[in-house]
């Protein structure tokens, strides 16, 4: 059973937003006092958070997917609904969060560092909300916003000062075991490491951490063997030790081969790991033919330009100098960058230019809307009510939508689909005068090829004409609708 995982999918939903609500005020003789209702609460988000006490990713290969809870709704006397409950999901330090195509949108580096991983939908305007000057008693109110769905990439890659890097069996896992608490599995029969090890190493006053990255093999930069699947975890490191096996029984390995071969995948999998400082471990210098050989090959490392130590990670001998030459070390690596690494987010602004929309003429004749807010409204829309589609329609008109669709040649009836995805909304186009159709304005929700003039009058007005008069000013009325009109009441 795996107990160490650091690459996963996580697919993330967040809250849908509440409902508004269509609320009127009554109280005792007042039995219209208005609109009253509230708007729905929050969706709830799903949020990353760096937490010391996760190392690893094994939650979500158990449990991929990830929802919030959503909002609720408003209610009248103009209560607004409960916010959705925020998902808190813990990740380790380290942890790059990625689109299924590979781009990075975070970094996460540093305790408690959060990510939206999914932003929940926001909730629905009541009715109260949507009043003014021009429409005082909003007959709807806006539905939830659906809460956003992402499908993402996670990839931990190690937080760790010092890399211990080498051939399998070389003898990393028995080293990190003999300077720190770490507790890898270790054996006396060749083996390779399946999981990144994190050992936290005392030298003096100097407190670092060191990772075993397992897997380095010829071609490991290619994917072979295990080695694409760690090599990420030497990325952050501020220094690499090279552990080479001074007691091999292979004929044809040999410490100098060992490391120009590990040296040279690390260069094909990042050009950026060539400037960190390395060392030399030679290990098993416990065995006759690993001190001779360590001895042997001694010389041709320092004449490069490396710290050289001899040790033997089962017998604990030469330790020591490793610990403080790794302090030494990442001291000095630390002191010689200018910022710390940091939690780096990726923001990708919208252009200046974006109108937020795009119509596209379709082959068949029909057109297709795409743009973020035009989606958004559509999803806020109760399409069984007449006035809620008219302010649906007022507000792509404001937008541009019916100028972009007019210039693109759509006539009335034709197909015109808001969205890309199955959740889009088709509809049969029917031009207004913004478009530039010739029709009469009116109110949203009334059939504007309809003639206006069924006027309601005011009852004074019908009492001062007679039976005569009111059946020649009526038909007048309905006959020319431009015509002035009686005192009275307007709809």
């Amino acid at each position: 059973m795996a107990t160490f995982v650091d690459r996963v999918t996580l697919h993330a939903a967040a809250g849908k937003g509440g409902d508004g609500c269509i609320s009127v005020h009554r109280e005792k003789f007042v039995p219209l006092g208005g609109p009253d209702g509230g708007s729905g609460g929050r969706g709830g988000d799903v949020i990353l958070v760096v937490d010391s006490d996760v190392t690893t990713l094994l939650d979500f290969h158990h449990s991929p997917h990830r929802s919030a809870t959503s909002g609720r709704q408003g209610h009248g006397a103009l209560k607004n609904g409960a916010d959705g409950e925020d998902l808190i999901l813990g990740v380790p330090n380290g942890t790059v969060v990625l689109t299924k195509d590979g781009k990075v949108l975070a970094d996460l580096i540093g305790v408690g560092t959060r990510f939206i991983a999914a932003k929940g939908g926001q909730g629905g305007l009541g009715n109260a909300a949507l009043s003014s000057s021009r429409r005082r008693a909003p007959g709807f109110a806006l539905l939830g916003e659906p809460g956003e769905k992402r499908t993402l990439v996670l990839e931990l890659k190690s937080v760790a000062d010092i890399g211990l890097i080498g051939f399998p069996s070389a003898g990393k896992s028995s080293l990190i075991a003999a300077i720190s608490a770490a507790r890898p599995k270790i054996a006396d029969y060749p083996f390779t490491t399946l999981a990144p090890n994190l050992g936290v190493v005392q030298a003096g006053d100097s407190r670092f951490t060191v990772a075993d990255v397992p897997g380095l093999i010829p071609g490991a930069s290619e994917g072979k063997g295990l080695g694409l699947e760690f090599l990420r975890h030497v990325e952050r490191c501020a220094a690499l030790v090279h552990v080479l096996d001074c007691g091999t029984l292979e004929s044809n390995r040999d410490p100098i081969k060992d490391f120009e071969i590990i040296e040279r995948e690390l260069k094909n999998y990042s050009a950026d790991l060539s400037d960190r400082p390395r060392i030399i471990a030679l290990n098993k210098i416990d065995l006759p033919d690993g001190q001779a050989i360590a001895d042997m090959v001694e010389p041709q490392f320092k004449e490069r330009g490396f710290e050289v130590y001899k040790i033997s990670a089962a017998a604990r001998l030469g330790l020591q100098e490793l610990l403080y030459a790794m302090a030494r070390t990442v001291k000095s690596y630390r002191s010689s960058q200018i910022l710390d690494e940091k939690t780096r987010i990726v923001l990708r602004p919208t252009p200046v230019d974006d109108r937020g929309f795009k119509v596209h003429a379709n082959e068949d004749g029909s057109f297709t809307v795409i743009g973020a807010k035009p989606e958004r409204w559509v999803h806020q829309t109760n399409f069984s009510n007449a006035e809620a589609i008219g302010y649906l329609a007022d507000r792509l008109a404001s937008l541009g939508v019916e100028r972009e669709l007019f210039k693109l040649g759509a006539k009335a009836g034709d197909e015109v689909r808001i969205g890309s995805d199955d959740d889009a909304v088709v509809f049969d186009w029917e031009p207004t005068i913004e478009a530039g159709a010739e029709l009469l304005s009116g109110p949203r929700g009334d059939d504007m090829r309809i003639p206006r003039g069924w006027e309601k009058f005011d009852e004074e007005a019908i009492d001062q004409l007679d039976d005569e008069e009111l059946a020649q000013q009526w038909e007048y009325q309905v006959a020319d609708p431009t015509s002035p009109k009686v005192e009275g009441e307007g709809r």
